[in-house]
């Protein structure tokens, strides 16, 4: 969409100076920093636009009534025409389809846990610079998303907690739990054509598996971003996009030539989505875009079950392994004086994505202290971080005996399965009998398991065989 520099001029104005209607339900506590209510959308004609582009139902039946908190506070910077229109669609959307209600506010005390606990997922709405400092409102953030709230965030969400103008790094952790930084840009008409990365994931459906062309204006994101750590849906195709236009605001070539657009990540047992592109108000009226928010809203809030295995891990056997519901879970043997630190690095140079740990283990071998529920704020943030970092998750199983130890697991977001549905491999592994073995497992529960390996002799082999089995298996075929 080509925009005029005086219709840009007169957008902002009318953003920063104009009333806003109610969206949702509204915080009421006032901002010195930011207007009495959010804005929402008050043109009659904006508002058609909307209404005429809401999707006619969801694509998942919610599990249960949801809330999705809205957050659009800018610090530092005057904010997107854009977030009004997309409060607008979003609450609209939600109540059209019945899949969830909003709350939109600008205020930082709905980070309180005990507010956020009323929310199933929270969604940064192009909020730019640094939206709240207090450590406490970070940690209880963070711990929401770790215990399995949702995450969203689209265009200047890339840039939330820093320090603006500038972009300056103020809290590293957000940037690692949306999966990248950065707003370096071309025009805000730029013409690209997108790419489906991941054809077939629940989030992409209303695409249809094909690519598509589309203006706006699009972010090169940086660092933290890596197809290690996220899932990419949607990327510029920069053998058909004109990646020489002009202008350029800030540094816009990727030496890797990745420029992901969309994508979804799990950060514990979080679920995260970001979108680079929301930058005018015109997406959010745009009928194919907003199935694909609802969509991706759904799969933040729990009801629309969607992958998350990083692009880059998406081996033949882990997609088999997908495709079957197993996950493979490195974890210590009895005798083992492994930290675990020294388990991820284990898993992670196997190529597994998950591991389990031990209330008698060490944490590693700085944190001298044992891997249970004493220890602080600062060790739990050096366990997370060593483990995003590894590309690996934690799972436990639930007995029934401890209430404790699974109050711990959910804090550390590691995945919960019951006894039931965990399966050791060593015996068979060691039988070097795996392949029949898991036709058995196969046959009596075909449904989600987590398979365990010790970190033992031969474990290299056993894992080889695994994937070479899930393979199989995943074609329909045996031994």
């Amino acid at each position: 969409m080509k925009t005029s520099n005086s219709a840009r001029l007169a957008a902002r104005r009318s953003f920063l100076g104009g009333a806003a209607a109610t969206v949702g339900l509204l915080a009421s506590r006032w901002l010195g920093r930011a207007i009495a209510q959010p804005p929402a959308v008050t043109d009659p004609e904006d508002l058609k636009r909307i209404e005429a582009a809401l999707p006619a139902k969801a694509p998942a039946v919610p599990r249960k009534p949801r809330r999705l908190l809205i957050f659009d506070l800018n610090v530092g910077y005057g904010g997107h025409p854009s977030i009004t229109t997309a409060n607008t669609a979003f609450t609209l959307m939600g109540k059209k389809t019945g899949a969830f209600e909003t709350v939109v506010s600008r205020d930082p005390a709905v980070f309180k846990p005990e507010s956020l606990r009323t929310f199933d997922a929270v969604f940064f709405n192009n909020t730019v610079g640094n939206c709240f400092e207090d450590p406490a409102l970070r940690q209880s953030l963070v711990e929401f998303v770790y215990r399995g709230g949702g995450l969203m965030g689209v265009h200047g969400t890339s840039v939330a907690f820093t320090k603006w103008p500038g972009a300056i790094e103020d809290w590293p952790e957000f940037g690692i739990m949306l999966g990248g930084r950065g707003a370096n840009h071309k025009a805000n008409d730029e013409h690209v054509i997108i790419k489906l990365d991941d054809p077939t994931h629940p989030v992409n459906q209303v695409f249809g598996g094909r690519d598509f062309d589309y203006r706006d204006e699009f972010f090169r994101v940086h660092e933290p971003y890596s197809r290690d750590r996220v899932r990419v849906l949607l990327s510029i195709d920069t053998a058909k996009t004109d990646m020489q236009q002009q202008p350029s605001y800030g540094g816009v070539v990727r030496a890797d030539n990745d420029y992901a657009l969309a994508w979804v990540r799990q950060y514990g047992l979080g679920r995260v989505f970001y979108c680079g592109f929301a930058h005018h108000p015109s997406v959010f009226w745009d009928p194919k875009m907003l199935e694909f928010y609802l969509a991706a809203t759904q799969f933040a809030l729990g009801d629309l079950p969607a992958p998350t295995t990083p692009s880059a891990k998406l081996t033949p056997a882990i997609r088999a392994q997908e495709q079957l519901g197993w996950q493979l879970a490195l974890v210590p043997a009895t005798s083992s004086e492994l930290t675990l630190f020294e388990i991820i690095d284990r898993a992670a140079k196997e190529g597994l994505l998950c591991v389990g740990g031990d209330s008698r283990q060490k944490v590693s071998r700085d944190i001298s202290r044992s891997f249970d529920d004493r220890l602080n704020d600062d060790e739990l943030r050096q366990i997370r971080l060593k483990l995003d970092a590894a590309g690996v998750r934690l799972v436990a199983y639930q007995d029934g005996r401890s209430n404790g130890a699974s109050e711990f697991a959910r804090r550390m977001g590691a995945v919960l399965a019951s006894s039931a549905d965990v399966v050791s491999l060593d015996e068979a592994a060691r039988a070097n009998r795996i392949d029949s073995f898991l036709q058995g497992v196969l046959r009596q529960h075909p449904g989600p398991i987590v398979f365990t390996i010790e970190s033992n002799d031969g474990l290299t082999q056993g894992i080889e065989s695994f994937n070479q089995a899930s393979i199989r298996l995943a074609k329909g075929g045996g031994s």
